[in-house]
């Protein structure tokens, strides 16, 4: 007849063949076989973070060795030093989810849990407003929002963890980092979700000194599944929250927790920072977000648009994209800003009153024409009516004037091809290839077209400057 510990004995000699030797050490050593009795094999672990590791990691592991020694019918029982059992199930059998608790006569505590708070529910600090719904995706961001889109699928089942978001302010990390965070909780009911600045965090490391509560500190943090922090680059300078955040950072992550980052620059751009936790944060992914492109911008204005419930013009959009590049908040601050001026002061919004609101914006307004703007200057430069450059006809002088308005667009405008094709009676970005090469070679072969190119070019700049 088996008894449990030569059972146990044979498993792990099934289980040291099918990994490395250090988790070997690191997660099967320290378990101990308890009983076996029909077919379950009892065996104790040290603690909660423990199994879940294991349930996490090697479960087809265990479950190899568990019908190698017991048959089909067999299973593990996990015995937690005070807390719970959990039961796995051998192949063809689904994995029980189910946690009975048991009392083995014990008072010891777990070492993770503060007393009172253990079946808390904490507060997330999310901004529900933030999800991937109201986040709009553009080639600027959607490798970080793709990367946080699988984690909120699996968190803390990825290659990216952790994952840091860097970039300029403006940018969005903090609202894709929300986006995580409440998409997790909308998948995964029970996950335990925080977010938190550096800053408040460091605070709350300098209140749990003063008080003498840094342990309870810690295992609070070490009970939370995904773990969201903003602004990481305030850790400069501040070596004892460094530390902390350190053993915390270690903690989560080797029990399989997720932990999200978010900065104004790259990792091995942060300063006066350990050199031990920039290599953590280097242990995941690391994606950067990019000022939007202009396609994006126009997504993002009529995503504001849309819930401020207004609706502008083509040219008023594409000037307010054309001005305000590089940060988000701003673009959205225009809107806002807008809808003020035009309600407070009983003004119609034309583009006198957007240029009005835009130069509070930014100290220089940059001078750039629209794509209309341009197709006019061209028309009036061919004695053409603009119409004609939206239609079909192959007449030479529509064509070459059609194609110089699409090579002054890509050079002078911020827009993509596809916006540039829109613009001329909704042909596709291939067409607006064709028409720069055929610009480009001309100007390569023929003097005299060349020169006109030029002439043109100075309207353009010439309109630019008295804009």
């Amino acid at each position: 007849m088996k008894d449990h510990i030569n059972v146990w004995n044979n498993c792990l000699s099934i289980i040291r063949k099918s990994i490395d030797v250090q988790p070997f050490k690191t997660w099967f050593e320290p378990i101990k076989a308890v009983q076996l009795e029909d077919g379950v094999l009892t065996v104790q672990v040290p603690n909660k973070f423990f199994y879940e590791w294991l349930e996490e990691n090697y479960v087809d592991v265990l479950k190899k060795a568990i019908k190698s020694e017991l048959g089909h019918k067999g299973s593990l029982n996990y015995q937690i030093t005070v807390e719970n059992h959990r039961k796995i199930g051998v192949p063809g059998q689904d994995v029980s989810k189910k946690v009975r608790a048991e009392d083995d006569g014990e008072t010891m505590m777990n070492p993770f849990v503060i007393p009172g708070i253990k079946k808390m529910k904490i507060d997330s600090q999310l901004n529900a407003a933030y999800t991937f719904d109201s986040f709009v995706e553009g080639e600027c961001n959607r490798f970080p929002s793709s990367a946080g889109q699988a984690i909120a699928r699996n968190p803390g089942g990825t290659a990216f963890n952790p994952l840091i978001v860097f970039g300029d302010v403006g940018l969005g990390k903090t609202h894709l980092a929300h986006a995580v965070g409440n998409e997790i909780i909308r998948k995964h009911e029970g996950k335990q979700v925080l977010y938190i600045t550096t800053e408040k965090f460091t605070n709350q490391v300098i209140q749990a000194i003063k008080s003498n509560s840094v342990n309870d500190f810690m295992n609070f943090y070490q009970m939370i599944d995904v773990l969201i922090v903003d602004d990481i680059q305030f850790l400069s300078n501040r070596p004892k929250t460094q530390e902390i955040f350190f053993n915390i950072f270690n903690q989560l992550h080797q029990t399989g927790k997720q932990i999200i980052l978010t900065s104004d620059r790259a990792p091995k751009d942060i300063l006066e920072v350990e050199d031990r936790l920039i290599s953590r944060f280097k242990w995941g992914l690391v994606a950067d977000l990019k000022a939007p492109d202009f396609d994006t911008r126009i997504k993002i204005l009529n995503k504001k648009l849309e819930s401020e419930n207004l609706d502008l013009s083509h040219e008023i959009k594409e000037y307010i994209c054309t001005h305000i590049k590089s940060n988000i908040r701003e673009l959205e601050g225009v809107v806002i800003s807008i809808v003020a001026q035009s309600t407070l002061n009983r003004k119609v919004i034309d583009i006198k009153l957007v240029r009005e609101v835009i130069k509070q914006f930014v100290s220089t307004v940059e001078r750039e024409v629209s794509v209309e703007s341009i197709k006019q200057l061209v028309a009036r430069h061919f004695n053409l009516p603009v119409e004609k450059l939206h239609s079909k006809t192959r007449l030479r002088e529509v064509v070459v004037a059609r194609q110089l308005s699409m090579y002054l667009a890509k050079t002078y405008t911020n827009n993509s091809l596809k916006s540039i094709g829109d613009s001329f009676g909704g042909r596709d970005h291939s067409t607006v290839i064709h028409s720069l090469k055929a610009v480009q070679d001309l100007m390569d072969t023929d003097l005299l077209f060349k020169d006109n190119v030029t002439a043109l070019v100075k309207k353009v700049k010439t309109a630019l400057v008295n804009k």
